[in-house]
C-alpha cells in the first residue's frame, strides 16, 4: 500500500529531520534536565501525540487554511512562542517545578506536566504543522490508493523516530540532571539553564518568518 522507493526516501529524510537538533528535541532536553528521565521521556510522549495530530492534519488537507487565512499561521506562531516564554520565565523563577517525588514507580504532577507541556508546545508551533503537511505529501503515492494508511503508515514511522531519537535525548539529560539536581546550587542553575532553552526557543519561533 506505500511505494517502495518513497518509504526509503521517507525514512532517510525522517531520520535525518530527528537527528538535527530542533525545537522538539530542545525541548525534550529541557524537560529531561528539570524534571528528570521520566520528565524527559514522557515530553516525548506528548510531543509524540501531538505529531500524531499533525499527521491527521496534514491527511485532512490543513495546509488550505493556512494559504486561505495567512493570519492563522501568525496568530499559532505568536501563541506558541508566548507558551514557551512563558514556560522558560517560570523555570526560572522557580515556579511550576516538577515536583512530585520520584518514588513509587507512579505518574504524578511531573509526569502529567510533562506530557502537557510537550504536547502543547508541539501543537502552538506552526512550524511543525506545517513540516508535516509539507513532509508527508510528498511520499504519498495517490496511484495506489489507500491514502488514509499511506498516510497512517508514514504518520507511525514519524512518530517511531520521535520516540527513539528525542526520548533517548530527554532520558539521558534525566539520568545526568538527577545526579546535579541533589545539590541545591546545581539544581538552580539547572532551572536555569532550562528556562534559558525555554525562552530562547520561544524568541526563535517569534522572530522567525
Amino acid at each position: 500500500m506505500v511505494d517502495g522507493h518513497l518509504l526509503v526516501a521517507f525514512v532517510v529524510t525522517t531520520a535525518v529531520a530527528m537527528i538535527v537538533p530542533g525545537p522538539d528535541m530542545l525541548f525534550v532536553l529541557g524537560c529531561g534536565i528539570r524534571g528528570g528521565p521520566r520528565a524527559g521521556l514522557l515530553a516525548t510522549c506528548g510531543v509524540a501525540t501531538s505529531e500524531t495530530i499533525h499527521v491527521a492534519l496534514a491527511a485532512a488537507g490543513l495546509t488550505a487554511l493556512f494559504v486561505a487565512v495567512p493570519t492563522a499561521f501568525t496568530v499559532v506562531r505568536i501563541v506558541g512562542a508566548a507558551y514557551l516564554i512563558y514556560l522558560g520565565v517560570q523555570a526560572i523563577r522557580g515556579r511550576g517545578k516538577f515536583d512530585v517525588a520520584e518514588d513509587a514507580g507512579q505518574v504524578g504532577i511531573q509526569g502529567r506536566q510533562a506530557y502537557v507541556r510537550g504536547c502543547m508546545t508541539n501543537l502552538l508551533n506552526p512550524k511543525m504543522v506545517t513540516f508535516t503537511i509539507a513532509l508527508l505529501p510528498q511520499f504519498i503515492n495517490p496511484a495506489l490508493g489507500h491514502v488514509w494508511v499511506q498516510f497512517a503508515i508514514l504518520g507511525a514511522i514519524l512518530v517511531a523516530f520521535e520516540f527513539l531519537v528525542d526520548g533517548t535525548v530527554g532520558v539521558l539529560a534525566g539520568r545526568i540532571g538527577s545526579v546535579l539536581r541533589r545539590r541545591r546550587a546545581v539544581r538552580r542553575g539547572l532551572d536555569v539553564t532550562a528556562g534559558g532553552i525555554f525562552i530562547g526557543l520561544g524568541v526563535r519561533l517569534a522572530v522567525d518568518q
